[in-house]
């Protein structure tokens, strides 16, 4: 019991430190590189960080387990909110949720918690006639969030903007560097199949054979693989601290929003369809 229990943390924290050190890092290197705004670099870093939740999505619904990934989904989702306030509150940017298109942002993050939470208290199983509703969603909240951005944050993407038309002259050799990221970001993905390949095996071993519930598992799942996005949110905050605050926060919100809509949206519909077919 104890060894697979040390199985399940070591590949836990594997995921965790190679999404950290490497997935971000490279990300963030890669959307700099390319000069992109504060909302897209947070768009791609909530991408980045919800790799951990794709993997232990199909894992678990490969091997059955749909109540676990369901409730790593909600459990990630309710730590990446709670995480990203700790974070706004640590850097002192509360005045910036006074800004109207942050605050449609953060409705639209309650929702992805209040709507899988409505679902599991009536009881509702989740099936396949949820995806279609799922992607719906995803498109209308991506279109939504796209849109809020440019009525309510012009002022910032000017001065972004501006920033970028001062850093041209450095793009000479950011062709190079971005087949470097491209190649780095593809092997990472080929180390984090198998890592995960590992913490599939183990997860099917705890459920079954010592009779640990599927609930707790994906409780467990949501706060491991939720400290990625930890990270980001300190971090994309204190990148902008000698600039526009509001640049740090504009691009932990996306990241937040991203990574909560994808994780409900999409990688539980896949998972719902991994599991329809196999089970």
């Amino acid at each position: 019991m104890f060894l697979e229990i040390a199985k399940f943390i070591l590949y836990a924290i594997l995921i965790v430190l190679i999404t950290k050190y490497i997935l971000v890092i490279t990300l963030r290197k890669l959307a700099e590189n390319l000069n992109l705004k504060p909302k897209t670099v947070g768009d791609i870093a909530g991408y980045a960080t919800s790799v951990p939740e794709f993997l232990t999505i199909v894992i678990s619904s490969i091997n059955g387990l749909i109540s676990t990934s369901i409730f790593n989904i909600l459990s990630s989702n309710i730590i990446n909110l709670v995480q990203y306030m700790a974070s706004i509150l640590w850097n002192k940017n509360r005045k910036a949720f006074t800004n109207r298109a942050i605050q449609v942002d953060m409705i639209l993050v309650l929702i992805t918690i209040l709507l899988p939470m409505g679902l599991l208290l009536t009881n509702i199983s989740f099936n396949l006639s949820f995806v279609p509703f799922f992607i719906i969603l995803y498109i209308f909240f991506c279109y939504l969030n796209h849109n809020v951005h440019q009525l309510y944050l012009q002022k910032e993407d000017k001065k972004i903007e501006n920033q970028i038309q001062k850093e041209k002259k450095q793009e000479e050799g950011n062709t190079r560097k971005t087949v470097l990221y491209i190649l780095i970001l593809i092997g990472t993905g080929i180390l984090l199949y198998v890592v995960g390949e590992l913490l599939g095996e183990t997860l099917n071993n705890l459920c079954h054979e010592l009779n640990i519930s599927e609930i707790i598992l994906g409780i467990l799942l949501g706060f491991v693989t939720s400290i990625p996005e930890l990270i980001t949110f300190f971090e994309s905050q204190t990148h902008y601290q000698n600039q526009e605050e509001m640049l740090g926060v504009v691009e932990a919100t996306n990241n937040l929003l991203t990574s909560n809509i994808l994780n409900l949206f999409v990688i539980q519909s896949i998972g719902i369809v991994i599991y329809s077919l196999l089970y």
